[in-house]
């Protein structure tokens, strides 16, 4: 019986032992199965987002607009013959002196007169203005008129006037005139033998009689500028004025200064005297004498016109003229005040 208890208890301690053994086992097995398990959480997935795509906007085109072609502008094709307002279609028809003096037109013996000849400086300007404005020489028509006359208001049988016109405030409240086409002196004209010989101021011209043609800057001249003591004669072309300086009525006449050459070569020589310009006048104290075109007040054509003359004077045209019909060879003396 002992034996049994001694055997029965060495077996139940051995079942004991290998049990403790087997739940040791069992829980290193386990733990290793659970640390295993209870393995370390993967870092959460980080992805790094891509940055936004800012893509830099290209700058608005600017495209400069071309300018728009002005081949032809409406006042060129208002300049264009057939639409010129003209007085007769086709034809310009210019309105001169009766009758009309070199250096002006008409020069030449075979010329005198005659400004178709397209001689002397304004002759030969109407042709080359003519030409500019699309006129053929042929298509150009003279017609003549009195100076006085032409200053009148009220329509007119001509497209414009040409003889020396002065442009002045009083005259362009009832016609038009075109941009100057030559700038002038006004000059003091004798004969040999009166007392105006040798002046040189206004003062010298105090006493003196002094005549000029009526209706011309140069009679204004005489009047708002030189003022002698006597009152100015007054006449009804340059004609008349050089008969009177002859016969003594006056003692000088005063005139611009490229007639002044033509009276003095010519028209006095003619009556049997010697003719001399004194002097020209200094024009601190007066506007210039300026010399346009003579309009119809409100004349359409006057705006081509002025282009056409524009034209001219850009491209040396109008300076030649003067050259070849105004030359002044040789120095004059001046009065001044």
């Amino acid at each position: 019986m002992e034996w049994v208890k001694t055997t029965w208890g060495k077996v139940v301690i051995g079942l004991v032992a290998v049990l403790a053994v087997v739940l040791v086992i069992v829980a290193l097995t386990g733990g290793d199965d659970e640390e295993s398990a209870d393995t370390t959480a993967a870092p959460e997935e980080t992805t790094t987002e891509a940055p936004e795509e800012t893509t830099t906007e290209a700058p608005e085109e600017t495209t400069t607009e071309a300018p728009e072609e002005t081949t032809t502008t409406e006042a060129t094709q208002a300049c264009a013959v057939e639409n010129l307002p003209l007085v007769a279609a086709g034809t310009l028809t210019v309105a001169t002196g009766e009758p009309v003096f070199p250096p002006w037109m008409g020069v030449g013996d075979d010329n005198f007169d005659v400004p178709e000849s397209g001689t002397g400086f304004e002759g030969a300007l109407v042709y080359a203005l003519a030409g500019e404005l699309g006129f053929s020489d042929d298509q150009v028509t003279f017609v003549r008129t009195g100076f006085d006359e032409a200053i009148a208001p009220g329509p007119k049988d001509w497209d414009f006037n040409i003889q020396q016109y002065s442009i002045t405030d009083t005259r362009a409240e009832v016609v038009d005139f075109s941009d100057p086409y030559y700038t002038t002196k006004q000059s003091l004209v004798t004969i040999d033998g009166t007392s105006v010989i040798g002046a040189t101021t206004l003062a010298d011209l105090a006493n003196a009689r002094l005549g000029a043609a009526i209706g011309t800057t140069s009679l204004d001249f005489i009047e708002e500028v030189i003022q002698p003591n006597e009152q100015a004669s007054v006449y009804d072309d340059n004609v008349d004025l050089i008969a009177a300086l002859v016969a003594g009525q006056i003692d000088g006449m005063i005139v611009d200064l490229p007639t002044a050459y033509f009276m003095t070569a010519v028209q006095i020589p003619e009556q049997g005297a010697e003719g001399i310009i004194v002097a020209q006048f200094a024009i601190e104290a007066t506007d210039p004498d300026n010399y346009g075109m003579l309009f119809a007040k409100g004349n359409e054509l006057v705006p081509c016109v002025n282009e056409a003359l524009g034209t001219l004077e850009d491209n040396g045209t109008l300076q030649a003229l003067e050259d070849e019909w105004l030359a002044q060879g040789g120095d004059i003396a001046t009065i001044t005040e």
